[in-house]
């Protein structure tokens, strides 16, 4: 049994940079590299999407230079690989919200979603400036407005058409979610999505995680028996 939907929260790139007595950019360039290879690994493993947590809400509180680096490396980095996520038919998308995200860096995420919406390949989903109370509360609201304007009944709101309000509407839900690092906690990620996602921690910083590493995981999720209440999905090789 392989998932489907793999999401990462990628996290150590400061704590990686730190133990070297390097920049905290380093760290971050480090994990640019490592994401790469991941989506590689993905690919070659099968995966059809991979949520990939790029950039939080919170994330707007470290300091200025640092996100501003953070920012010129992304947008520069995601304009270098356009031709080869094209070529490798991969598909682009984002989640979150788009304001405050800066223009440069906006642009490139639409440009490679529009360059990259016929690919049939792996579904690289970054989710940048995304807070999932913030998704939730935002699907709230559009449903609330259904309601009031006469376009839906109170019977209508069922767990299927609400997902369909969130900014992940066009994906399954996660069957794995690794975080690396050695935090244990979910960290405002896909809340509504995970419900009976797998979870897989490890301590490895996200610089250091490889694509072994990544294939660990996927290792470790195909001996596992997912439980959906009373439905259980026995494990396979």
């Amino acid at each position: 049994m392989r998932p489907k939907h793999v999401a990462i929260i990628m996290d150590g790139n400061g704590r990686w940079a730190k133990k070297r007595g390097l920049e905290r950019f380093r760290g971050h360039f480090e994990g640019m590299k490592r994401a790469g290879e991941i989506i590689t690994a993905a690919d070659e493993e099968g995966i059809e999407a991979l949520t990939l947590y790029t950039f939080s809400q919170q994330n707007w509180k470290r300091p200025e230079t640092e996100i501003k680096m953070l920012m010129q490396m992304i947008s520069m980095g995601l304009r270098q690989k356009a031709g080869d996520l094209r070529g490798r038919n991969y598909r682009f998308d984002f989640i979150g919200q788009t304001q405050g995200i800066p223009q440069n860096v906006l642009q490139t995420f639409l440009q490679l979603k529009e360059m990259t919406a016929a690919s049939t390949g792996l579904r690289i989903n970054l989710a940048f400036n995304y807070g999932s109370r913030d998704e939730i509360l935002e699907a709230v609201r559009l449903t609330a407005r259904k309601v009031c304007d006469g376009e839906l009944g109170l019977d209508d709101i069922t767990e299927e058409f609400f997902s369909k309000m969130l900014y992940t509407r066009q994906l399954p839900d996660p069957d794995l979610l690794i975080r690396t690092s050695g935090e244990q906690r979910i960290s405002n990620f896909l809340l509504w999505q995970i419900s009976y996602t797998e979870l897989y921690f490890t301590k490895v910083l996200w610089p250091d995680f490889t694509a072994d590493e990544f294939r660990k995981a996927i290792r470790e999720y195909a001996q596992r028996e997912r439980r959906y209440g009373d439905v259980q999905t026995p494990k396979t090789l």
